[in-house]
């Protein structure tokens, strides 16, 4: 109880030299005195913790879930304009898997201002084969052959223009 007294004396007298500094400084005994008597003292009036998982549920509804759910099974459009894909997959050389959120992985981009793109992304398999088809396809939509660059390393399909809409319609209607 020394050491406590020491300390409220040390504290009464920083008190009064407020403002001066380095004049008032606690020192490690002082200090480790004064916890070492309140740690004794609330050491016997410790709680004992008890875990409840009765209010978990309050909790549960406010953590977002760790994947996205399947969309519901249903025939045709989407209020949306969401397209479920084929049961089954076309029998192609490739593939084109959905994004995590369940859409068609086609992607428009503007580079340098003015360069349009589209890209399409998540493509498994043969990639030349999916290049073929779409020049082909975009060749009967425009009238013309438009350039294509294909990424074999991060597996996607650069066009040049905006194709956004009609490459995911063809895509979907294939069964992707």
């Amino acid at each position: 109880m020394k050491t406590l007294e020491s300390f409220n004396n040390k504290y009464k007298y920083c008190q009064a030299l407020r403002g001066a500094p380095g004049l008032c400084r606690r020192t490690p005994a002082v200090t480790g005195g004064f916890r070492a008597a309140y740690s004794a003292a609330t050491r016997d009036q410790r709680s004992v913790i008890t875990e409840s998982t009765d209010e978990y549920k309050f909790v549960e509804r406010l953590i977002p879930p760790t994947r996205i759910p399947d969309p519901p099974k249903h025939v045709g459009v989407a209020p949306s304009g969401w397209i479920p894909p084929a049961e089954s997959p076309p029998p192609l050389p490739y593939m084109i898997r959905r994004s995590r959120m369940h859409n068609i992985p086609v992607y428009s981009d503007l580079t340098h201002g003015n360069r349009r793109l589209t890209l399409v992304r998540k493509v498994e398999g043969d990639i030349w084969a999916l290049e073929k088809d779409v020049r082909e396809y975009l060749r009967q939509v425009t009238g013309k052959e438009l350039p294509t660059q294909v990424n074999e390393v991060t597996m996607t399909l650069k066009v040049k223009g905006h194709f956004e809409q009609e490459l995911k319609d063809w895509l979907a209607s294939k069964g992707f």
